[in-house]
């Protein structure tokens, strides 16, 4: 079997390499800052699939002294065919050199047979002092290929390109912090053929990637499946003895039980954010510089939170419709098919009116006291009797998912929410929003679902998904 290959990412200082390394080994744990001199030690990041290392990425300090570096095999150097045994003759002499600590760094995994991925800022002007490098990597042999990854505002990605065209068998522009997942792989696949050795072993990892990717949207529906049930279905209890409930206490403990019921689906929903992350391999988003953070204004139970996430009156009347017909088919096969619909109409309309009467307002939660028994009563808070409470709850987690999920490794940015201009949820195939819609109805009723019921919710979030994905593609 062949090994997986491994690429050394290497340029000038503060060009983004560690940013490049970050995206490609889905590692946000590496450090990216804006000082040069961060990498300072070839470090390997090692891409793994179940247990299978795909490639390795290694991330090396920046040239410090090219010019000199160039010279010297020069130098040494007495025809082109001794120049990859001239570079792997420098390093041998000058690894313990602190002159050219950073140039033996990111020299020796070449030497040891790695591949070039050599990244420019194509937003400052093209130097000849680059060529020095392009040089040394070209004495090397190694198969090898150029990022333009443009950090700031200005574009002189044009120029480079034709620079970086006499030196490298591939140019590519590639942002770290933007390039979207195809453009990944587009690169592996560039890789695999430049080194027929690598193009096999790249195909696989290519796939890997790609059913990794469906995998971990499958996993994140069932998630948000799962909380939705939960958070729909919560109720907060306390047992009473008798006379313990007068007017006042009943106040405190309607508000202690109403707040403990906040808490939970606070913690609930912010549960959800960490799998998802964790799902991506994106596990310190909130000890960046910028944390993830939901702002006040966005909080679960907000306004805005309605406003935005919440569905129209009109959606909720044709989802309940829906919801509802189904139901109502119960009362057809009671009747052996002799109320000739009726039932389905009468469930379909009731379903349709009561979710349209909710459809402006986030309805919460009352206290209910249960009636005596042995001495005893159960006050409890919950479930949600609204709805429109499951569909805020499920627009901030799919936005939330497609975010992290579109996040490259380099990101550190806020995540934040935005605001809408139509519900995401119009696009939705109607069997999938009836589906959502009877769910939310049988939390609220039976707190719970059936394995059956939670595989249909699930089949229903993943299908949202892909409707937000391709909305939010449509927005541009």
């Amino acid at each position: 079997m062949t090994e997986a290959p491994v690429f050394a990412v290497v340029g000038h200082p503060n060009k983004g390499k560690s940013s490049v390394v970050a995206t490609l080994s889905q590692n946000d744990a590496i450090a990216i800052a804006l000082e040069p001199g961060t990498t300072r030690h070839s470090q390997a990041y090692p891409l793994r699939v179940d247990g299978e290392v795909l490639y390795t990425l290694v991330d090396t300090p920046g040239f410090q002294r090219p010019r000199q570096v160039l010279e010297w095999l020069q130098a040494h150097s007495l025809s082109a065919s001794d120049r990859a045994e001239t570079v792997a003759a420098f390093v041998r002499q000058h690894r313990d050199e602190p002159r050219f600590h950073d140039e033996c760094e990111l020299l020796t995994p070449l030497v040891e047979g790695a591949g070039i991925i050599y990244v420019v800022d194509g937003s400052v002007p093209y130097s000849t002092e680059n060529e020095s490098e392009m040089t040394i990597l070209r004495w090397t042999g190694q198969p090898s290929l150029a990022l333009i990854n443009s950090i700031g505002c200005d574009d002189y990605s044009d120029d480079w390109h034709k620079a970086l065209g006499q030196f490298f068998q591939v140019v590519r522009k590639f942002n770290a912090v933007t390039a979207p997942f195809n453009q990944h792989l587009s690169l592996l696949k560039a890789f695999g053929q430049l080194e027929p050795a690598w193009e096999t072993v790249l195909d696989q990892a290519v796939m890997h990637l790609s059913d990794q990717r469906a995998q971990r949207k499958e996993q994140a529906a069932r998630l948000i499946a799962t909380a939705l049930e939960d958070m729909m279905g919560w109720q907060e209890k306390r047992t009473l003895t008798t006379g313990q409930l007068t007017g006042t206490s009943r106040e405190t403990l309607a508000e202690d039980l109403r707040q403990r019921w906040y808490q939970h689906q606070r913690q609930r929903e912010q549960s959800l954010r960490l799998a998802i992350e964790q799902l991506y391999q994106h596990h310190r988003i909130q000890r960046q510089e910028a944390e993830l953070a939901w702002h006040s204004e966005h909080d679960l139970f907000s306004e805005t939170s309605r406003q935005t996430w919440g569905v129209s009156k009109a959606y909720l009347a044709t989802a309940g419709f829906g919801a509802g017909a189904i139901g109502g088919a119960g009362i057809d096969a009671i009747a052996l098919g002799s109320s000739l619909g009726t039932g389905a109409l009468i469930g379909g309309l009731l379903g349709a009116a009561g979710s349209y009467f909710y459809g402006d307002r986030l309805s919460l939660p009352v206290l209910r006291i249960g009636p005596l028994s042995h001495g005893l009563q159960t006050a409890s808070f919950g479930p949600v009797q609204d709805s429109q409470f499951g569909y805020v709850v499920l627009g901030r987690a799919v936005d939330h998912w497609w975010q992290v999920s579109h996040r490259n490794h380099a990101g550190r940015d806020l995540l934040d929410l935005e605001p809408t201009d139509r519900h995401w949820l119009e696009d939705l195939e109607p069997e999938y929003r009836h589906e959502i819609q009877r769910a939310f109805t049988r939390c609220r009723k039976q707190c719970s679902l059936s394995s059956d019921q939670r595989h249909r919710l699930t089949m229903a979030v993943e299908a949202a998904l892909d409707t937000y994905g391709q909305w939010r593609q449509a927005r541009g």
